[in-house]
This record gives C-alpha cells, structure tokens and sequence, in this order.
C-alpha cells in the first residue's frame, strides 16, 4: 500500500496566493530614487549625448538633465570653408573675410602649417541662421535625427549643432569640458607640441612644451641602467659645482633653426589659444553658473582653462579681439624659456631638442603667481611629461620679450 507524500516542489516553489490586487499596475521601484541620486548618475555620464538620450525616456529625466553641474562636449567636426560655401548667402558673405586676415598672417610666417589655421580661421566665424535665429559656429555636435523644419541634416542623416546650441538647455553648468576633434597645429610625426593656457578677459599665463623628437631608450641590461645611474649622479654633482654649463644653448641653436622654430612653436599656441578663447564668449555669457570650463582637443595638443575668478573677469570686462581675425589679441609677453639638447626622463623616454616656455602678460601684477615656478610647472602637462618640465626649469633660464599681436 502505498503512502502519500507532499509534493518537495511544493514546499521550495509554493504557488502565490491570489490577491485582490492583480488587476492594479506594477510599482516601479525605479520611480522610489530620489531625484538627487539621478542627478548624481547623470553627473557621472556628463557626456551631452548620452544626456540628450536621456532625457527621451521619460518626462522625469527629461525634467532632471537640465539641472546636471557637469557636463562634457565632444566636438564631431569642424566645418572648412568648402564645406559651408554652398549652405546659406549669409555664409557666404562672412566665411571669407572672417579666415583671410587670419590666414594671411600665417602665409608669411608658418608656411608649412597654413592649412590647420585655414580651418581654425573658419572654425572661428560664426554665422547667424536666420530660419532658427541660433548663433552657428562652426564646432558641430553632430545627432543622428529625422528630417525637421528647423534643422537641415546632411546627405548622412547626421544634424549639426554648435555647442552654443546643444548647451542652451542646461540650466546649472557648473564644470564645463569641451573637447575638439583634434588640435589646431600641423605638426610632424615625432614631433612634441604641447600647451596650456589659463585665460580671464585676456590672456594670465601659458606654458608650451615642444621637442624637436620623441622616442624610447629600451634598457634592458641592468648593468647599463647601473651605469646610467652612476653617470647621471656625477652629472648632478658636477652642476651643483658650476663644473657644467648649466643648460647652456649652443651656437648651433641659433644657426640650424632650432631658435626660429622654437619661436614658430610659442606663436602658434599663442594664437591656437586666443583663438579657443575668443570661441566661448557666448558660452560664458549665457551660463553664469560656471566655476570651470576647460577647452581642450582628443589629440592633447593643447589646454585652455577658466576658473570661477577669470570666468567673471570676463563677463564683467569684454575681451579685445584681434583687428587681424577673430580671436583674442595676445598682449606684450614676458617669457622665459629653457632648452636641453638631450633630454632623458626616468622611464626611458627621451626629447631631443626639449624646450619649455613659460608665458605671462609684461604687465602682470607681481601679486600673481610666477608662472615659472616649479610648483605651477609640474602640474601643467601629464606624465611623463610634467616630469620633463621639472627638470627643464632646473637648467639656465632665457628671457625674451614678445610684442602685442
């Protein structure tokens, strides 16, 4: 005879019990976060797509976005004066005169690296539509969207905006990173460019890095580190004794063209800067609520920076812009400038040709901070290139003067 015995599935999986409110909607427990824990996740996105595509999920994101303080702008393209002669009459009128002085001037001075500045100049002459009233530059966010009435995608579907234009929805900006597609320089392959500049009405201070090449000492034998060591250590005893030239230049620096180079590097950033400079003006008219921006290029080229002080400098005292182009007129400078021929850093990468320039206004209150001291150089640029400036500013240093322009 056989006995019965209670199901075990029963016992680990037991049926629900029905309840009276199976007809009623589901909660959604994702509507139980409050709305500071959103604005902290969409702060940790900061990226303006992504946002944007947040904020067609629902009305409460769409509601939230607005308020992210951190956002980031990844710059798509920027429009070259073949690309926008044929978009508008009022286009047409303006892309010219607004590149042709600026082009110009770098016709007669850089030659080979015209063609980057060309699209800079244009990058730099906005223009209005008159269907939507925007103020266009030629920075272009682009979206991938439907046709529209009010906007006019190109033959891949993509719409392109200005920053200006993606940024108007956002009400409580407070750090602000734009970075553009790549930087403004032509420079060959090898060679190390690098600048970063901190801006108010005009320009505060600018550091450039540049060397002539780059490349990497692949020591494996530990005897030959060994060696290195011991070298490098009587080196340094010999400079504290006056024994070495203490980072003196040759003479063939300033015969072979090292020193004219040298001289076309701190032009161009000067002139890459305030042109990023001159850019933003209407981006920092329009958010007041800025404590940082940062305007900076995927190829790490060059840095430009605001902080809240110098951000409010600006809105209060107006920039001068250049009667040349469109961009911000660079005062009369003082620089110093440091060189070594041969310069290794600890892990192995060595600059040959290594030049450090650093940059401040010749009417600078000496109330404000030296930008040649060390403290400030060593965190202008990331490893191992911050390490690079620390040793250059220990070597003999060069003064030189630089005209308004």
């Amino acid at each position: 005879m056989s006995s019965l015995r209670p199901d075990p599935t029963s016992r680990i999986h037991p049926e629900p019990e029905p309840t009276t409110t199976t007809s009623s909607p589901s909660i959604d427990h994702f509507d139980r976060l409050p709305d500071s824990l959103l604005l902290l996740v969409f702060n940790k996105i900061g990226d303006v797509k992504a946002l944007g595509r947040c904020c067609v999920v629902c009305l409460r994101f769409h509601s939230l976005v607005p308020q992210v303080d951190n956002v980031v702008v990844r710059v798509d393209c920027v429009i070259s004066d073949d690309d926008t002669s044929s978009s508008s009459s009022s286009t047409k009128s303006h892309s010219p005169s607004s590149s042709s002085g600026f082009s110009s001037i770098f016709r007669l001075v850089f030659g080979g690296i015209v063609k980057p500045f060309q699209v800079l100049g244009q990058l730099l002459g906005p223009k209005v539509n008159s269907r939507n009233g925007f103020l266009n530059s030629s920075l272009s966010v682009g979206t991938t969207t439907s046709t529209d009435d009010d906007t006019e995608p190109d033959q891949g579907g993509v719409t392109h905006h200005s920053p200006t234009q993606v940024l108007k929805n956002f009400n409580e900006i407070r750090f602000l990173r734009i970075e553009l597609p790549s930087g403004e320089l032509g420079i060959d392959d090898g060679v190390l460019l690098k600048w970063r500049a901190d801006f108010g009405s005009t320009l505060d201070n600018c550091v450039i890095l540049g060397a002539a090449s780059v490349f990497t000492n692949n020591k494996n034998s530990f005897v030959m580190q060994e060696n290195d060591a011991i070298c490098n250590s009587t080196a340094a005893i010999n400079n504290n004794n006056g024994v070495d030239d203490n980072g003196s230049i040759p003479e063939s620096f300033y015969t072979n063209g090292g020193l004219k180079l040298r001289v076309v590097w701190t032009i161009s950033s000067l002139i890459a800067a305030s042109a990023r400079h001159y850019l933003l003006q209407p981006i920092i008219a329009e958010h007041k609520t800025l404590d940082s921006l940062v305007l900076t290029d995927a190829d790490g080229q060059g840095v430009l920076r605001m902080n809240r002080e110098q951000l409010e400098e600006l809105r209060v005292k107006p920039l001068s812009a250049s009667s040349a182009s469109k961009r911000t007129l660079v005062p009369a400078l003082n620089m110093r400038l440091w060189y070594a021929p041969h310069l290794e850093l600890p892990d192995g990468v060595v600059l040959k040709g290594a030049t450090l320039v650093a940059i401040r206004p010749s009417d600078q209150a000496a109330t404000k901070k030296d930008v040649s001291d060390i403290s400030c150089l060593s965190t202008a640029f990331e490893e191992p290139y911050g390490t690079a400036a620390k040793m250059l500013v220990k070597r003999r240093t060069y003064c030189l003067e630089m005209n308004s322009f």
